[in-house]
């Protein structure tokens, strides 16, 4: 009761009452406000420890903290690659001086991350990958080029997987190292998607000289770490079909077909819908006991190769449904007869072609279910 009744006082007195009375309009300096104040008890980070930002919440606690935020309307949108890949990681495997130098900022939402894993001849077979780093004193000079690196336009630093022993196994000579993407030689690329948006980036390494005190792990180990940051992700993409909807999967077919009775007018319609919302309410708390396991210090297995594979499916459903009940509105690209509703639909239906090969691509993830959850052999 003593701990509800902090948070219950600290959001009475730092949030603005824009965004807690819903009958009144909060402006963007309320948010902004507000944000701070939230980032500095370490709300975006919850369980991660004090020293390095976060709010050293353990279970019970982040349960009434979160009640509390939805009851007043006071949860900030936080995400991004530092907090779900690279904060993890480096919780794990990174160096006190690591971790005191990059968690507080991605706590407080400082910097933006980007990750450079797969290159041109590198995707699935991903431990095949060539950027060099050569060492010179106490730098590595690195060469090379990575692709998909989603918002590398945009980000401040990348964490990225290099080859530090060109002579070894493929797995064993690759090293996990962290830099800014200010840095000389490094240049980047946006890549057009049909979707008509570019979060993808080729970016290119030339001659680019980084710290070897920003390697995360040990040299030449950097897979172990590469592994694990695969498996937060996974867990992140993977939540991307399941969880609370602003308007659910019927609300929109009973506006794009009618309502014959109450229900969906058409009875296929109606039966793939009502599947879909029964299979994303149960992936839903699925993914919350992941979720919930995670926050209780256990790291992310081969399961979250799991819900990467079924989050995705069910997400890449849900925009076929969406495009197939919507009709020729679904399809639109331009032309006044479409409204920004449609249009956000048509690129949202593309775009999730790409939750199948983003974070390893589902015939990688069925590959690691089958061998390393089922055991079935090679």
């Amino acid at each position: 009761m003593e701990f509800r009744a902090e948070i219950q006082s600290f959001i009475a007195e730092n949030c603005p009452e824009s965004i807690r009375n819903q009958d009144q309009q909060a402006t963007r300096d309320d948010w902004q406000a507000w944000s701070q104040k939230y980032f500095e008890q370490g709300w975006s980070a919850p369980t991660w420890p004090t020293k390095y930002g976060g709010a050293g919440l353990e279970k019970p606690e982040i349960a009434i903290l979160q009640e509390e935020l939805r009851k007043n309307h006071a949860v900030v949108g936080v995400g991004g690659m530092g907090l779900t890949m690279i904060g993890p990681a480096l919780l794990e495997f990174g160096t006190e001086e690591q971790c005191m130098q990059h968690l507080p900022k991605i706590v407080r939402q400082e910097i933006v991350w980007c990750q450079g894993y797969s290159e041109p001849g590198s995707g699935s077979d991903l431990a095949s990958l060539q950027t060099r780093a050569v060492s010179d004193g106490d730098d590595y000079i690195i060469n090379g080029s990575k692709i998909w690196t989603s918002g590398a336009d945009h980000a401040d630093w990348m964490f990225c997987l290099i080859r530090t022993d060109p002579d070894a196994p493929k797995h064993e000579g690759i090293s996990f190292i962290l830099f800014d993407m200010k840095s000389p030689g490094v240049s980047v690329k946006p890549i057009l998607l049909i979707s008509g948006a570019s979060p993808f980036c080729q970016t290119f390494l030339d001659d680019v000289r980084v710290p070897k005190s920003h390697i995360v792990g040990e040299v030449n180990k950097g897979w172990t770490v590469a592994k694990r940051l695969l498996q937060y992700e996974r867990t992140s993409i993977g939540g991307i079909g399941g969880g609370p909807r602003a308007k659910t999967l019927d609300e929109i077919a009973k506006d794009c077909v009618g309502v014959t009775n109450g229900k969906i007018a058409n009875p296929d319609l109606r039966d793939r819908v009502t599947r879909h919302r029964i299979n994303d309410h149960v992936f839903g708390l699925t993914t919350r006991r992941s979720g919930e396991e995670t926050r209780a210090g256990v790291a992310p297995t081969f399961m979250s190769s799991m819900f990467k594979y079924y989050g995705t499916e069910q997400n890449k459903n849900r925009y076929d449904l969406l495009v197939e009940m919507m009709g020729v509105n679904g399809l639109g690209w331009s032309g006044e007869e479409f409204d920004q509703q449609d249009l956000g639909v048509t690129r949202q239906w593309l775009r999730s072609k790409a939750n199948s090969i983003e974070g390893g691509t589902s015939e990688v993830q069925l590959n690691i279910i089958a061998k390393r959850i089922l055991g079935l052999p090679d």
